[in-house]
C-alpha cells in the first residue's frame, strides 16, 4: 500500500516511535511518505527518503511547567501562516502521492487529508488513552481541570479514525463504545533499546533526563544528595558540576547510560518511561506541570509500584526514593514485553483490513 504517515513534531518522542513503525512498514513492502514538523523532520529525514516538512504547533515551558497562556498566544499568532504553508506543501508534495491509507501519530494535517479524500485512517499514539479509556480516580485527583481540558483536546484532535492503536505501559479498560476500534499495546521500543536488554544491569549512577532546560534548581537539588552520582541529559552541554556529569545527547551514549543505571529520574513522557521499564529501571517521575499526559503516566507508574511520582525534584524526596530502589527494581523486573511484536501484529492486521476494503470498493466501481 501507499501510506501517508503524519507525525506531530513537538518533542522527539513521537519521531523516535514513528521511526520504528515506519521501518516496519517499509520492511513489509509498503511505500511510505512521511509529513512532519520541527526537529523531528531532520531526525526522520536521515533514515527515510520521502519526508515532507510542514509547520507545527510549539509548546512553551517555564520552570518545568507548561505555560498554557504563552503556548496559546504563540500558536495563535503563528496559525495563519502555518496553515497556508502546510496547505501549499500538501498540494505540491503529497496530493500526487495518492496514498491508499493514512497513519497519524497525533498529526492533524494527515488526518484532514484522509477525511478530504475519503481514506481510511489509523491512529498510533499514547494520548488517546485519555479519551478512550476509563482512568482510575487516583489519576484525576487534584488535576481534574487539566484532565478535562486534555480529554477534550485529544478527543477533538483525531475524532473519527477507523482504528486507534494506543501505546501504554498500563491497561485501564476501554470505554464500551470504543472497544471495537481501540487496541492497547506496549510502548514502542527502538532497536538500540531492544539490543540493550541483554546488557542491562544496575550500575552506580542515576540517569537524569529533563525534557526542557527550564528547571533552574535541578543541579542544586542533585548536588545536595551526598554519595550519589548523576548522569544528566537534557541540559544540552557537556560539563561536570559537583556529583553531576552533564552530557549532550548522543543515542549510543544515552542508551549505554540508561542500560547501566541503578535508577532513572525523568519527566512523565512515555518514550523514556517505556524504555526504562523495559530495561527494569526504578523511576522517579516528575511530570511537567499542567501537562496531564505526563501526570497520568507518573501516577500509574507509582500505582504499579515501579517508582515514585513527585511534583518537583527535591533532594529530600529523591534521597528517600534512592534508598528504596531495590524494592522498586524487584517489582518492575516482573514486567514482560516481547519487543514490538504486539504493535506490529495489530498494525499489519488493520492495514490488511484497509486493503480488503479498498479492493472491494474498486471492484464495485
Amino acid at each position: 500500500m501507499r501510506i501517508l504517515y503524519g507525525v506531530v513534531g513537538e518533542g522527539m518522542g513521537h519521531a523516535t516511535r514513528s521511526k520504528v513503525v515506519c521501518e516496519h512498514l517499509v520492511e513489509r513492502g509498503h511505500e511510505v511518505k512521511i509529513v512532519v514538523s520541527g526537529r523531528a523532520h531532520g531526525f526522520l529525514a536521515k533514515t527515510f527518503r520521502d519526508v515532507v516538512e510542514i509547520r507545527g504547533l510549539t509548546i512553551r515551558y517555564v520552570d518545568n511547567r507548561l505555560d498554557r497562556d504563552g503556548t496559546l498566544a504563540r500558536n495563535v499568532v503563528a496559525a495563519p501562516g502555518m496553515l497556508a504553508a502546510n496547505v501549499s506543501a500538501y498540494m505540491r508534495k503529497v496530493a500526487s502521492f495518492r496514498p491508499d491509507a493514512v497513519i497519524s501519530d497525533f498529526d492533524s494535517f494527515a488526518y484532514f487529508f484522509a477525511m478530504r479524500h475519503g481514506l481510511p485512517v489509523m491512529s498510533i499514539d499514547n494520548q488517546q488513552i485519555i479519551s478512550r479509556c476509563k482512568l482510575g480516580k487516583f489519576a484525576k485527583k487534584g488535576v481534574k481541570i487539566d484532565y478535562q481540558m486534555t480529554k477534550a483536546f485529544v478527543r477533538a484532535k483525531l475524532p473519527t479514525c477507523d482504528h486507534y492503536v494506543i501505546t501504554t505501559f498500563f491497561y485501564p479498560s476501554v470505554r464500551p463504545k470504543y472497544e471495537k476500534t481501540t487496541t492497547l499495546v506496549p510502548p514502542i521500543l527502538r532497536k538500540s533499546i531492544l539490543d540493550a536488554k541483554k546488557k542491562a544491569r544496575a550500575g552506580d549512577h542515576v540517569l537524569v533526563y529533563q525534557t526542557s532546560t527550564s528547571d533552574t534548581k535541578l543541579l542544586d537539588e542533585l548536588n545536595a544528595i551526598e554519595g550519589a552520582r548523576f548522569v544528566v541529559y537534557g541540559l544540552r552541554k557537556n560539563a561536570r558540576v559537583g556529583n553531576c556529569t552533564l552530557k549532550d545527547f548522543s543515542e549510543e551514549g544515552f542508551v549505554e547510560d540508561l542500560a547501566t543505571a541503578r535508577a532513572v529520574v525523568a519527566n512523565g513522557g512515555l518514550s523514556l518511561l517505556g524504555e526504562a521499564i523495559y530495561l527494569g529501571k526504578p523511576i522517579f517521575s516528575v511530570p511537567v506541570r499542567n501537562q496531564y499526559e505526563q501526570i497520568l503516566n507518573a501516577r500509574y507508574l507509582e500505582e504499579l509500584g515501579w517508582g515514585l511520582a513527585a511534583d518537583r525534584i527535591e533532594a529530600k524526596v529523591l534521597r528517600l526514593f534512592l534508598e528504596e530502589t531495590p524494592k522498586y527494581a524487584h517489582r518492575v523486573a516482573k514486567h514482560k514485553q516481547d519487543g514490538n511484536r504486539e504493535l506490529y501484529d495489530v498494525v499489519d492486521r488493520v492495514l490488511a483490513r484497509f486493503a480488503r476494503k479498498h479492493k472491494e470498493h474498486a471492484a464495485e466501481a
